[in-house]
């Protein structure tokens, strides 16, 4: 069942370069969005967007961890590995279960969405969405991207539930980077 699933939603691919080249640019850049996303949270938000920017990147982080320590003990070839699969974009013949791309993605939204879920909502369907350009391109089966589904929703339940104890790491990185940034505007506004 998953590799017939796998092949009705890759079997998609190459008959519109339009919708191949949106899936290429989802399963690449989507990292890459969520960072920049998190970086103008911290930039340009509040303490609280602040400090919601360091959870969910935590969030990311462990959830990453969890995916590799998971690589350890099961291995799943890719699909172009186990069948005949013209993928779009090329990709090293590693495991792939689970989805790291996928799992980053949506742990990171998950974070956002239990602390904010006007911006947590859009954030989980881009996830959603970066899961399925994997499956689009050929790089991961449809159990690759449920397994991140619950590697991050695991572990973001987990990070919030228990968010105390990285309340105090996050609150001082926030106060360090809050004093120094006050402390350059009071510096330049006296000059």
């Amino acid at each position: 069942m998953n590799y017939e699933l796998f092949k009705a939603i890759n079997g998609l691919s190459h008959h519109s370069a339009i919708l191949d080249s949106i899936m290429v640019f989802i399963t690449e850049y989507s990292i890459y969005a969520y960072a920049l996303f998190l970086l103008a949270m911290w930039l340009f938000g509040s303490t609280k967007g602040r400090q919601n920017a360091l959870y969910a990147g935590f969030t990311g982080i462990a959830a990453l961890i969890v995916n590799y320590l998971i690589t350890k003990v099961y291995v799943e070839p890719r699909p172009f590995v186990e069948h005949t699969v013209h993928t779009l974009i090329p990709h090293a013949a590693d495991a792939s279960f689970p989805s790291d791309h996928t799992t980053g993605a949506l742990a990171i939204s998950i974070a956002i969405l239990f602390r904010n879920k006007k911006l947590g909502w859009p954030l989980v369907i881009f996830g959603l969405l970066t899961g399925f350009s994997r499956i689009w391109v050929g790089h991961h089966y449809p159990i690759d991207v449920l397994g991140s589904i619950i590697v991050a929703l695991v572990v973001g339940f987990l990070l919030f539930r228990f968010s105390n104890v990285l309340r105090p790491i996050v609150d001082l990185i926030v106060r360090i980077y809050e004093s120094i940034v006050h402390k350059n505007k009071s510096t330049n506004h006296n000059l």
